[in-house]
Protein backbone atom coordinates (compact mmCIF):
# COMPACT_ATOMS: atom_id res chain seq x y z
CA UNK A 1 0.00 0.00 0.00
CA UNK A 2 1.27 3.35 -1.08
CA UNK A 3 2.05 5.58 2.12
CA UNK A 4 -0.38 8.39 0.18
CA UNK A 5 -3.06 5.77 -0.04
CA UNK A 6 -2.58 4.54 3.30
CA UNK A 7 -2.72 8.01 4.61
CA UNK A 8 -6.17 8.88 3.36
CA UNK A 9 -7.42 5.61 4.74
CA UNK A 10 -6.42 6.77 7.89
CA UNK A 11 -7.66 10.27 7.41
CA UNK A 12 -10.83 8.35 6.44
CA UNK A 13 -11.00 6.03 9.60
CA UNK A 14 -10.16 9.04 12.01
CA UNK A 15 -12.78 11.10 10.71
CA UNK A 16 -15.75 8.68 12.15
CA UNK A 17 -13.65 8.28 15.72
CA UNK A 18 -16.44 9.61 17.87
CA UNK A 19 -14.43 10.30 20.57
CA UNK A 20 -12.14 12.18 18.78
CA UNK A 21 -14.53 14.16 17.06
CA UNK A 22 -15.73 15.50 20.37
CA UNK A 23 -12.71 17.06 20.61
CA UNK A 24 -11.12 18.73 17.24
CA UNK A 25 -8.22 19.96 18.48
CA UNK A 26 -7.13 16.32 19.79
CA UNK A 27 -8.51 14.83 16.24
CA UNK A 28 -6.02 17.58 14.63
CA UNK A 29 -3.35 16.90 16.30
CA UNK A 30 -3.32 13.40 16.27
CA UNK A 31 -3.83 13.56 12.42
CA UNK A 32 -0.59 15.88 12.36
CA UNK A 33 1.63 13.57 14.37
CA UNK A 34 0.64 11.27 10.46
CA UNK A 35 1.66 13.76 8.31
CA UNK A 36 -1.74 15.15 7.60
CA UNK A 37 -1.77 18.43 8.41
CA UNK A 38 -4.65 21.04 8.90
CA UNK A 39 -4.37 22.08 4.90
CA UNK A 40 -4.98 18.94 3.95
CA UNK A 41 -8.13 18.25 6.21
CA UNK A 42 -9.78 21.45 4.98
CA UNK A 43 -9.43 20.82 1.26
CA UNK A 44 -10.79 17.04 2.42
CA UNK A 45 -13.91 18.66 3.89
CA UNK A 46 -14.54 21.41 1.58
CA UNK A 47 -14.60 18.50 -1.18
CA UNK A 48 -17.23 16.53 1.11
CA UNK A 49 -19.18 19.43 1.29
CA UNK A 50 -19.31 20.26 -2.25
CA UNK A 51 -20.48 16.35 -3.29
CA UNK A 52 -22.98 17.05 -0.27
CA UNK A 53 -24.52 20.07 -1.58
CA UNK A 54 -24.57 18.05 -5.29
CA UNK A 55 -26.51 15.05 -3.46
CA UNK A 56 -28.94 17.26 -2.00
CA UNK A 57 -29.11 19.47 -5.35
CA UNK A 58 -29.80 16.10 -6.68
CA UNK A 59 -32.26 14.95 -4.30
CA UNK A 60 -34.38 18.19 -4.31
CA UNK A 61 -34.90 18.28 -7.66
CA UNK A 62 -35.90 14.51 -7.47
CA UNK A 63 -38.32 15.35 -4.26
CA UNK A 64 -40.06 18.12 -6.85
CA UNK A 65 -40.05 15.42 -9.59
CA UNK A 66 -42.20 13.21 -7.28
CA UNK A 67 -44.08 16.21 -5.75
CA UNK A 68 -45.22 16.97 -9.53
CA UNK A 69 -46.23 13.53 -9.97
CA UNK A 70 -48.82 13.43 -7.18
CA UNK A 71 -50.48 16.52 -8.32
CA UNK A 72 -50.31 14.73 -11.79
CA UNK A 73 -52.13 11.87 -10.15
CA UNK A 74 -53.31 9.91 -13.46
CA UNK A 75 -53.01 6.18 -11.87
CA UNK A 76 -52.28 3.64 -9.32
CA UNK A 77 -53.23 3.99 -5.62
CA UNK A 78 -53.06 7.22 -3.89
CA UNK A 79 -51.42 5.51 -0.83
CA UNK A 80 -48.50 4.72 -3.43
CA UNK A 81 -48.03 7.87 -4.04
CA UNK A 82 -48.18 9.14 -0.65
CA UNK A 83 -45.95 6.20 0.61
CA UNK A 84 -43.05 8.20 -2.77
CA UNK A 85 -43.62 11.47 -1.79
CA UNK A 86 -43.04 10.45 2.08
CA UNK A 87 -39.29 8.78 0.65
CA UNK A 88 -38.57 11.73 -0.82
CA UNK A 89 -39.04 14.22 1.86
CA UNK A 90 -37.31 11.61 4.12
CA UNK A 91 -34.57 11.75 2.11
CA UNK A 92 -34.40 15.23 1.30
CA UNK A 93 -34.39 15.86 5.27
CA UNK A 94 -31.01 13.73 5.34
CA UNK A 95 -29.21 15.40 3.17
CA UNK A 96 -30.44 18.60 4.71
CA UNK A 97 -29.08 17.34 7.92
CA UNK A 98 -25.67 16.00 5.77
CA UNK A 99 -25.11 19.72 4.66
CA UNK A 100 -25.01 21.20 7.51
CA UNK A 101 -23.16 18.74 9.11
CA UNK A 102 -20.15 19.03 6.27
CA UNK A 103 -20.42 23.10 6.27
CA UNK A 104 -19.98 23.24 10.12
CA UNK A 105 -16.91 21.18 10.02
CA UNK A 106 -15.35 22.64 6.75
CA UNK A 107 -15.77 25.73 9.59
CA UNK A 108 -13.78 24.15 12.54
CA UNK A 109 -10.94 23.25 10.35
CA UNK A 110 -10.55 26.29 8.52
CA UNK A 111 -11.08 28.81 12.61
CA UNK A 112 -8.49 26.04 13.80
CA UNK A 113 -6.13 26.79 10.52
CA UNK A 114 -6.34 30.45 10.40
CA UNK A 115 -5.66 30.84 14.16
CA UNK A 116 -2.39 28.53 13.72
CA UNK A 117 -1.31 30.25 10.82
CA UNK A 118 -1.63 33.67 12.95
CA UNK A 119 0.29 32.00 15.23
CA UNK A 120 3.44 30.94 13.82
CA UNK A 121 3.39 34.54 11.78
CA UNK A 122 5.54 35.24 15.27
CA UNK A 123 7.84 32.36 14.68
CA UNK A 124 9.37 34.42 11.43
CA UNK A 125 12.84 35.97 11.68
CA UNK A 126 12.63 37.39 7.95
CA UNK A 127 10.35 39.94 7.79
CA UNK A 128 9.89 39.50 3.92
CA UNK A 129 8.65 36.17 4.62
CA UNK A 130 6.39 36.74 7.59
CA UNK A 131 4.86 39.44 5.36
CA UNK A 132 4.33 37.04 2.06
CA UNK A 133 2.73 34.59 4.71
CA UNK A 134 0.27 37.12 6.05
CA UNK A 135 -0.59 38.04 2.61
CA UNK A 136 -1.45 34.58 1.98
CA UNK A 137 -3.12 34.06 4.95
CA UNK A 138 -5.12 37.32 4.35
CA UNK A 139 -6.05 35.75 0.85
CA UNK A 140 -6.96 32.58 2.01
CA UNK A 141 -9.26 33.79 4.65
CA UNK A 142 -11.20 35.79 1.85
CA UNK A 143 -11.59 33.40 -0.48
CA UNK A 144 -12.67 31.33 2.76
CA UNK A 145 -15.46 33.62 3.59
CA UNK A 146 -16.75 34.07 0.33
CA UNK A 147 -17.11 29.85 -0.16
CA UNK A 148 -18.41 29.95 3.28
CA UNK A 149 -20.74 32.56 2.33
CA UNK A 150 -21.81 30.66 -0.61
CA UNK A 151 -22.70 27.43 1.39
CA UNK A 152 -24.25 29.29 3.90
CA UNK A 153 -26.82 30.73 1.50
CA UNK A 154 -27.92 27.71 0.11
CA UNK A 155 -28.19 26.09 3.43
CA UNK A 156 -30.73 28.78 4.05
CA UNK A 157 -32.74 28.02 1.07
CA UNK A 158 -33.69 24.36 2.06
CA UNK A 159 -36.14 25.13 4.92
CA UNK A 160 -37.84 26.92 3.09
CA UNK A 161 -38.41 23.93 0.53
CA UNK A 162 -38.49 21.42 3.13
CA UNK A 163 -41.71 23.40 5.44
CA UNK A 164 -44.24 22.87 2.60
CA UNK A 165 -42.99 19.56 1.83
CA UNK A 166 -43.57 18.66 4.82
CA UNK A 167 -47.16 20.11 5.10
CA UNK A 168 -48.07 18.39 1.98
CA UNK A 169 -46.82 15.33 3.14
CA UNK A 170 -48.64 15.47 6.38
CA UNK A 171 -51.76 16.87 4.39
CA UNK A 172 -51.91 13.60 2.42
CA UNK A 173 -51.35 10.93 5.12
CA UNK A 174 -54.98 12.22 6.18
CA UNK A 175 -56.38 13.16 2.89
CA UNK A 176 -55.92 10.56 0.50
CA UNK A 177 -58.53 11.18 -1.99
CA UNK A 178 -58.44 12.96 -5.11
CA UNK A 179 -60.15 16.51 -2.99
CA UNK A 180 -56.60 16.57 -1.55
CA UNK A 181 -54.62 16.60 -4.05
CA UNK A 182 -56.52 18.92 -6.42
CA UNK A 183 -55.74 21.40 -3.24
CA UNK A 184 -52.40 21.14 -3.58
CA UNK A 185 -51.96 22.03 -6.93
CA UNK A 186 -51.82 26.29 -5.73
CA UNK A 187 -48.19 24.87 -4.45
CA UNK A 188 -46.89 23.74 -6.98
CA UNK A 189 -45.78 27.17 -8.15
CA UNK A 190 -44.10 28.17 -5.04
CA UNK A 191 -42.17 24.92 -4.64
CA UNK A 192 -40.73 24.70 -7.92
CA UNK A 193 -39.67 28.32 -7.47
CA UNK A 194 -38.15 27.46 -4.02
CA UNK A 195 -36.42 24.31 -5.16
CA UNK A 196 -34.86 26.35 -8.07
CA UNK A 197 -33.46 29.12 -5.84
CA UNK A 198 -32.26 26.49 -4.27
CA UNK A 199 -29.92 24.45 -7.08
CA UNK A 200 -28.93 27.88 -8.00
CA UNK A 201 -27.80 28.70 -4.80
CA UNK A 202 -25.98 25.38 -4.65
CA UNK A 203 -24.28 25.51 -7.70
CA UNK A 204 -22.88 28.78 -7.05
CA UNK A 205 -21.34 27.02 -3.63
CA UNK A 206 -20.02 24.27 -5.47
CA UNK A 207 -18.28 26.55 -7.76
CA UNK A 208 -16.67 28.32 -4.68
CA UNK A 209 -15.53 25.18 -3.18
CA UNK A 210 -13.77 24.07 -6.31
CA UNK A 211 -12.21 27.65 -6.62
CA UNK A 212 -10.97 27.23 -3.51
CA UNK A 213 -9.58 24.04 -3.38
CA UNK A 214 -7.69 25.41 -6.66
CA UNK A 215 -6.18 28.21 -4.48
CA UNK A 216 -5.37 25.87 -1.89
CA UNK A 217 -3.41 23.44 -4.04
CA UNK A 218 -1.32 26.38 -5.84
Amino acid sequence: MSDYLFRRLFLAALLVLPLLTACSSAQYAVMEKFGIHKREILVDRVEDARDSQEEAKQQFASALEEFSAVLNFQGGTLEEKYTQLNTELEASEEHARDVSKRIDEVEDVAEALFDEWEDELKLYSSDSLRRSSAEKLEQTRNRYQNLMKAMRRAEARIEPVLTPLRDQVLYLKHNLNAQAIASLQSELGRVEGDVSSLIREMEAAIREADAFIVSLEK
